[in-house]
């Protein structure tokens, strides 16, 4: 302990020493929150996939999580402050409204959740890979 320390509270000085030291929790861009939204959500879609009787709920709950995922985007993307370009903005609403049609064929057992999936995952491909999104 440095001398013109001696007489102070000794766990004063450790986190006082620690406050500035790196923190073990990374820090995350907007770009990385969504897809670890998207990668939760689809995660659930997947495992709810072709559940019935009691567990159907399940599938239902991750319909319900995905198609608010989706309002919210498609909100986001509708906005005047949206920085995204026109045309991607266009087709992410577009894919927004195609979800929500596809949930409800999902929910009537007309449809199966691959295509849910399947949009999700190449979402989130594009927020791996696109550096113009964070």
């Amino acid at each position: 302990m440095p001398q013109s320390l001696k007489g102070y509270d000794v766990n004063a000085y450790t986190m006082a020493k620690t406050a500035y030291s790196a923190s073990a929790t990374p820090v995350r861009t907007p770009r990385s929150t969504e897809y670890q939204t998207f990668a939760r959500v689809t995660q659930k879609l997947t495992q709810a996939d072709g559940k019935t009787g009691a567990e159907f709920l399940d599938l239902v709950r991750a319909i319900h999580e995905n198609r608010q995922l989706w309002t919210l985007l498609a909100t986001d993307v509708a906005g005047d402050g949206n920085a995204l370009p026109q045309q991607l903005r266009a087709q992410l609403f577009y894919l927004a409204e195609f979800t929500a049609e596809h949930s409800r064929k999902v929910l009537k057992n007309e449809a199966s959740v691959e295509a849910l999936v399947d949009i999700n995952t190449a979402i989130m491909r594009g927020l791996r890979t696109r550096t113009d999104l964070a």
